[in-house]
Order: structure tokens, then C-alpha cells, then sequence
């Protein structure tokens, strides 16, 4: 029989053949009738050992079997059962591994799926700007070309070099929130000071479009948040905003602190968001109805990446034609 090719079986059979020699022999010593006793008592129990034995080798080696397969990527088996025992917790202790292999095997073609399409999008945004910077250079070349063509040109090579400039800036940030190489720093800032600081690089935009804007902060109010990544992700929702608000419309900020959560409210008059956009304007790469022209849908998904860090939450409310509110929420604790 194949279990008898286990050393460990062999040396435990070489043992209880000298053991039961010994104890039958003693047995004979005394008698006849005793010695028969031992004998037959001998045998009855080494047999019920050996059935035993290589019952629970039978076992071990369908488990050797299932893991087999398992390392082969068949994740479908089930060797549970309702038996009390070691072997029994064993085999159950196997079925949660197998579980949890299957699950991040399946995390694993989700995720390569996802780094398949982003890849795609990635290079669908800057296949467009290369083309027509290519385009832009071929005409350029052109001695014919006047002056002021010459110019105009130049300057859609630096509009367009100023989008590739920032997506990539923008992805690599991304890169690093995925990663999750990022330490947010918790410090105490002043809420005015972060509102003031986010809405400088848009006081110019917002005048030329006479887009007006309001404040509710108060200069005692402090916000413990990483006041570089916080930035960041108020900028990309302002900015979504104001491209969104048409000439003469109004943006809102405001700031609550309550013994929960620091929150900012930011409140546009604008397009707004229709019913099916919503779930999906933090996705990456998501452009929805009304994105314009050079939208790249990155904005807000790392918007929300970088407050989720935090742990904190974005939420946003919006009507098509009424504007959007987004409540951005850096929680106290962990709710």
C-alpha cells in the first residue's frame, strides 16, 4: 500500500512490531491462554491503528490534492464538513485561505481590467493635444505661413503643452494616492487662510467671466486637515464650478465646525448636474453631459481621493439648471 511508503509509518509499524512481540512473549511467559490474549489483543489494536492511521493519511493527501489545485487556480472546491477534530479545523482554516485568494485573485483582474481602460483613456487624452501640436508644427514649417498665422499657432503649442503639462502633473499625483505613498499631515490651519489661499488662482477667471463670490468664515475657525493636499482638492472642485457657472453667476464658500466634522460648503449657480451624472462624476476619467471640450474627468476623482484619505467624504446635491452644492467633510474621528 502506497501509505506504508511513508516514513513516518514505517518507523511507527517497526516500533509496535518489537513492542507487541515483547508483551506476547511476556504473555506465553506466564501462559499459555495469556499469552493468546495478548496476541489477539495485539492484533485487534494494531489493526484499529493502522485503519485509523491510514484513514487520516487518505485525508491529508486530498487535501494535498486540493491544494494542488488550488496553487493551479481551480478556486471552486469545498472541503468543509461538520466533523469535530484538528483535521476538521484544518480543512476549514484552508477553505478561509481559499476565500481570500479568490477574492484578491478577483481584486487582482478587476484592478487590471481598470489599469487596462485608464491606460486607454490616458492615451486617447494625449493622442489628441499631439496631434494637433504635430499638425501645428507641420505648418509652421511652412515658409508660406505668415506672421500672424506663425503666432496664432505658437500660441495653440503653448495651450496645448499647458494641458499635457498639467494631466501628467495630475496623474502622477494620482499614481501616488493609489499608491498610497502619501502621508497626510494633520495640522491646524486657519479655514480662512485655506479658502483665501484656494481662491487666489481663480480671482482673475472669475472677474473676466463677472463671475461673483462670497465667504462664511470666521478667522477663529481652524481646520485640521494637510493644508497642501486639502488645497488641491478644493481647487479642482472651484475650478469645476466656475466652468460650469455661466457669465454673472455666483459661487459660495462657507465653513462648519461642529463636534463631528469640519466642513466646507462651496454652492455655484451654474449648469448643474443631471440625475444620471451624479454617481459617477468621481470617477476617473468620467465626463458627463455638460463637460466641456477639454475636460479630462481627473479633477474631481482626485478631489474625492484626497479627502477619502483623510478620512473624510464628499457629497454633492444638484439640479440641472439650479447649480450644485459639494460638502466636503474632514471627520474628527473615525465615524
Amino acid at each position: 500500500m502506497r501509505s506504508f511508503r511513508n516514513k513516518e509509518i514505517q518507523q511507527i509499524t517497526i516500533f509496535n512490531f518489537l513492542l507487541s512481540t515483547i508483551m506476547i512473549l511476556v504473555g506465553f511467559a506466564i501462559s499459555i491462554w495469556a499469552g493468546i490474549i495478548v496476541m489477539i489483543t495485539v492484533f485487534l489494536l494494531c489493526t484499529t491503528f493502522y485503519i485509523f492511521t491510514i484513514k487520516r493519511y487518505k485525508n491529508l493527501s486530498q487535501l494535498s490534492e486540493y491544494l494542488r489545485q488550488i496553487s493551479s487556480g481551480n478556486y471552486s472546491l469545498d472541503i468543509r464538513d461538520n466533523a469535530e477534530g484538528e483535521l476538521s479545523i484544518l480543512k476549514s482554516e484552508i477553505y478561509k485561505v481559499t476565500l481570500m485568494l479568490t477574492e484578491y485573485n478577483e481584486q487582482l483582474q478587476r484592478e487590471k481590467l481598470l489599469l487596462s481602460d485608464q491606460m486607454a483613456e490616458i492615451s486617447h487624452q494625449l493622442k489628441t493635444p499631439l496631434t494637433s501640436m504635430m499638425v501645428m508644427v507641420d505648418l509652421l514649417q511652412d515658409e508660406t505661413t505668415s506672421v500672424e498665422k506663425r503666432r496664432e499657432f505658437t500660441s495653440i503649442l503653448n495651450s496645448q503643452l499647458e494641458r499635457i503639462e498639467w494631466l501628467v502633473a495630475s496623474l502622477l499625483k494620482m499614481a501616488k494616492l493609489d499608491a498610497g505613498v502619501v502621508e497626510m499631515k494633520k495640522e491646524r490651519i486657519c479655514a480662512a487662510q485655506l479658502i483665501d489661499h484656494v481662491l487666489q488662482p481663480f480671482l482673475v477667471t472669475m472677474e473676466i467671466k463677472e463671475i461673483t463670490y462670497s465667504k462664511k468664515v470666521d478667522n477663529s475657525h481652524i481646520i485640521l486637515c494637510d493644508f497642501h493636499w486639502t488645497s488641491e482638492a478644493l481647487i479642482n472642485i472651484i475650478k469645476n464650478c466656475i466652468e460650469h457657472t455661466p457669465c454673472g453667476g455666483h459661487i459660495s464658500i462657507s465653513f462648519q465646525d461642529n463636534p463631528l466634522y469640519y466642513e466646507v460648503l462651496i454652492t455655484d449657480n451654474g449648469k448643474g448636474i443631471s440625475k444620471e451624472d451624479l454617481p459617477h462624476i468621481f470617477t476617473r476619467f468620467y465626463r458627463g453631459k455638460n463637460a466641456s471640450s477639454d475636460s479630462v474627468g481627473i479633477g474631481l476623482a482626485m478631489s474625492y481621493r484626497i479627502i477619502r484619505s483623510q478620512e473624510g467624504d464628499i457629497q454633492v446635491k444638484s439640479k440641472p439648471g439650479e447649480g450644485s452644492i459639494f460638502s466636503i467633510r474632514l471627520y474628527k474621528s473615525i465615524v
